[in-house]
This record gives C-alpha cells, sequence and structure tokens, in this order.
C-alpha cells in the first residue's frame, strides 16, 4: 500500500483525482486523508478540493452506471455491494429522489445510494449535481478543519 500511496503522491493533483475517484467507486479508501496530506504538502487547496471532487463524483457516477445497467449481479461482483446495504440505501431514498445523491458522501452507504439511484434511474443531471455539491461541501470543510478555520465535532 506503501508503494501505491507514494505513487498518488507523486502525481499531485492527478493522483488525488484518481484517489478520489477509487474511494467514490471500487476500493475502500480515504481519500480525505490523502487531501489533508496534499494540502499539507503546499498544494493548492482550491485546485486539490477541485481534484477531489471531481474524481469522487465521477467515481459515484460509475457506481450509478453500473446501478443503471439493472444487474445485480454485477454490483455484488464488481463493487462488492451486499444486497442488505442496498435495502438500506433504498429506505433512505425512498420518496425523496435525485437529491439524496447529495449524501453519496457517507460512508458505508454512499455507495449503496449510488447504485439505488442508478437501479432507479434517477434524473441525471439532479443527481450529478447533488452529488457533486455534497462532495464539495464535505472536502471543503475537510480543508478548512485542517487548516484550523472550522472544527468538526463528531
Amino acid at each position: 500500500m506503501d508503494t501505491a500511496l507514494q505513487f498518488l503522491l507523486d502525481y499531485g493533483y492527478a493522483g488525488m483525482f484518481l484517489a478520489a475517484f477509487l474511494a467514490g467507486s471500487i476500493l475502500p479508501f480515504s481519500s480525505e486523508a490523502l487531501l489533508v496530506a496534499f494540502v499539507r504538502m503546499g498544494l493548492d487547496p482550491v485546485l486539490t478540493v477541485v481534484c477531489a471532487t471531481a474524481g469522487n463524483t465521477a467515481g459515484s457516477m460509475t457506481c450509478y452506471w453500473i446501478g443503471h445497467l439493472g444487474k445485480m449481479d454485477y454490483v455484488e461482483r464488481w463493487l462488492k455491494v451486499k444486497p442488505e446495504k442496498l435495502a438500506r440505501a433504498e429506505r433512505f431514498i425512498r420518496g425523496r429522489g435525485a437529491w439524496m445523491a447529495f449524501f453519496s458522501f457517507l460512508p458505508v452507504i454512499g455507495d449503496g445510494i449510488a447504485i439505488v439511484l442508478g437501479l432507479m434511474r434517477a434524473n441525471l443531471p439532479v443527481t450529478v449535481l447533488s452529488m457533486t455539491l455534497g462532495k464539495l461541501l464535505r472536502y471543503v470543510l475537510l480543508v478548512l478543519a485542517a487548516e484550523g478555520v472550522v472544527r468538526l465535532v463528531f
């Protein structure tokens, strides 16, 4: 894993995009830790957040696309998402529609939300917009917290 992390660090903004893409789609990977590391290493926080947001949104839209295909065996095989997780995401989304993509940044249930929205054939522009806004807000808050501008309490 150290070699993969070093590879991402060596490629700067492109590495941030790739890490965020992978974290948003198929790998249990923390793009947040890499984002903070990049900012602390001196990369431009705004450009780093833009790359992370774009990559993570693209990764989640990959989950949406796989859900849109409607083949549950693809979801289970490629994304390693269990039916129980999808059922929980579906209960979360039910009656709310594409705007629920805002919450696709959430751990555990986030990829399930994107997949269920794809299965539901949710409105694509609204899905992309709300998904991007949720991911952007998360990354902005992380950078602000890392810079000491805000304090996150969990």
